[in-house]
């Protein structure tokens, strides 16, 4: 398959490495073009004030693999990918393997996410992967996961473009318990901005926040009844797999509003 893939993380993160050379290893016509530097928490931002940059890197992959390392965002990325760098579309995109969960509500903030995301909204397949560990290093099982997953939807592709997004417990694979579809959870954190002076005396605020707990996510939908939420999924050893769409429409609140807007209906 023609493969594209692309991070939050930048060119040098070994999560993408691990990624690009397993599915090269697999056979797979790999492309990498991701951001030249860290570029985490950026959500679905795009550069539209200084002009975009995208350099070829040699020697950090699989010697198959072509990398464009760019000067922009995680989603301006894939756009520049798909528009001006590759030939043709690409079968599937992934993201990742990103160095940090992306679980429930992080799939807002997550330019991991985006960067997959961008490829759905483009009709694309798409996949996001995080490794739930901000220090285990060990990424050979997502990217074993990522290779198998793969090779399945090479056989059996999925009925319409969506996103999966997949988080992987950072467990060694003999611990891994299995594979599980879920649906969003929910995650708070506890946001602390630190007060500081830089060295001209000047005030500046740095964002320490930390999860504040991972809770069950409300029942919206029938559907939602008994099935696993990503949070409670990895808490318990899974893979979760969660499809995702780039709608965000409150289907069940559609005729609440539309009766409250009623009134107003007629107004000139």
């Amino acid at each position: 398959m023609k493969l594209l893939v692309g991070n939050d993380d930048g060119v040098s993160a070994p999560g993408i490495r691990a990624l690009a050379n397993a599915l090269a290893t697999a056979g797979h016509e790999v492309t990498v073009v991701c951001p030249d530097r860290e570029r985490s928490a950026t959500g679905h931002g795009l550069t539209m004030h200084r002009p975009l940059r995208a350099e070829p890197v040699d020697g950090l992959f699989h010697p198959d693999v072509k990398v464009w390392a760019c000067s922009g965002l995680p989603a301006d990325c894939i756009k520049l990918a798909l528009d001006a760098l590759l030939g043709s579309l690409p079968d599937l995109l992934l993201s990742g393997i990103n160095q940090g969960s992306n679980l429930g509500t992080d799939v807002l903030y997550s330019g991991t996410v985006s960067a997959a995301m961008e490829g759905a909204i483009a009709d694309i397949p798409s996949i996001a992967l995080s490794l739930t560990s901000f220090t285990h290093s060990n990424f050979q099982p997502a990217a074993d996961y990522a290779v198998s997953l793969v090779q399945q939807l090479a056989v059996q592709p999925l009925s319409e473009p969506m996103l999966l997004n997949i988080n992987v417990p950072a467990l060694p694979a003999s611990d891994i318990n299995g594979v599980k579809t879920t649906r969003q959870g929910l995650r708070r954190y506890h946001d602390l901005f630190e007060k500081r002076l830089d060295p001209r005396g000047k005030t500046y605020y740095w964002l320490a926040g930390e999860v504040l707990e991972d809770a069950d996510a409300p029942v919206i939908y029938p559907q939602d009844e008994g099935l696993m939420t990503d949070v409670q999924a990895i808490a318990q050893g899974f893979i979760s797999v969660t499809p995702l769409q780039y709608n965000l429409t409150y289907y069940r609140r559609i005729e609440q509003i539309q009766a409250w807007l009623t009134p107003y209906s007629s107004i000139e």
